[in-house]
């Protein structure tokens, strides 16, 4: 009974911010958990419960030089903790920095106005872009175009040359011209503008996508999950048209879908239903997207 009475007493010092506090804890270890399921950082969290077990066995026997040395390492876990899961909590503050449910909220009181200039350079790039695609696609020819948003890609860009010059079909066609220096590498595109060309993109992380992908698909599905940019892809192989965005691959598209798409994404800020289901469905058919032959 007196065990009843102590636990009940308890109970009546529980303020409503103790009771926030101890959900606000438990959905962060919730997120930890989540965060390196199925990836390296579960071996490396092993190894770390490990090594406070024998922190505290160590403690119990009495082996004060051990026990020292691991006291000492704790101590500073916190730094080793950010050194050695720096993939895993990049990867998150990435996903928290894109995640639709609250950024389009967000966008209500922070987006300012565009002007009627910059609404029609984008829309001239996107049919520029469009118009580029459907003859590549004819032709087979390959393309990666990065249309840029609200994530800079500067350090991307660096990787190429920069171009700054009002898009066209000509100068689309001669930069992805199959003997031209800057083919292999992406262009990017901001505000309207052709930006840089010839940049190197990071490659996928994503283990499901499917074998087949060319460098090309990987490289486009790469900067779309390290950003919020759009990128246009056109396969050399099959001659497909795609849009990668938020680490999925959109598919066969034609010149009317893709303007539609892209003027949704690019100048209106929706299109993240069409999104989100892909994301659902590839993610329940992993083997059933993306289905390419290799792109040089």
């Amino acid at each position: 009974m007196e065990i009843f009475n102590s636990i009940f007493s308890i109970i009546k010092t529980i303020q409503f911010r103790d009771v926030v506090d101890i959900l606000a804890i438990a959905l962060l270890i919730f997120g930890l958990f989540k965060l390196v399921q199925e990836t390296r950082a579960v071996q490396l969290l092993k190894g770390v419960i490990i090594l406070i077990i024998v922190y505290f066995l160590s403690s119990l026997f009495g082996l004060v030089m051990l026990s020292s040395l691991l006291r000492t390492f704790f101590e500073a876990a916190v730094v080793v903790i950010a050194i050695i899961f720096q993939p895993e909590i990049r990867k998150a503050l990435e996903q928290m920095g894109r995640n639709n449910t609250y950024k389009k909220y967000i966008r209500i009181f922070t987006k300012h106005r565009k002007s009627d200039d910059w609404k029609k350079a984008v829309e001239k790039s996107i049919i520029d872009a469009a118009d580029t695609a459907v003859l590549f696609s004819r032709s087979k020819t390959g393309a990666l175009l990065v249309f840029e948003r609200e994530t800079m890609l500067s350090d991307i860009a660096a990787t190429g040359t920069i171009i700054d010059a009002e898009t066209s079909v000509a100068l689309f066609g001669n930069i992805f011209f199959n003997k031209a220096p800057l083919h292999d590498g992406a262009s990017i595109i901001r505000d309207g503008k052709l930006f840089a060309a010839g940049c190197i993109l990071p490659l996928t992380t994503n283990q499901n996508v499917d074998i087949n992908l060319g460098t090309r698909h990987r490289a486009g599905l790469g900067i779309s999950e390290q950003s919020d940019a759009v990128v246009l892809i056109v396969s050399e192989e099959t001659g497909v048209i795609s849009l990668a965005v938020n680490g999925i691959l959109l598919r066969e598209f034609t010149r009317e879908a893709l303007i539609k798409k892209l003027e949704q994404f690019l100048i209106y800020d929706r299109g993240y239903d069409d999104e989100e289901q892909s994301r659902k469905f590839f993610q329940k058919n992993p083997k059933s997207s993306n289905r390419e032959k290799d792109d040089k």
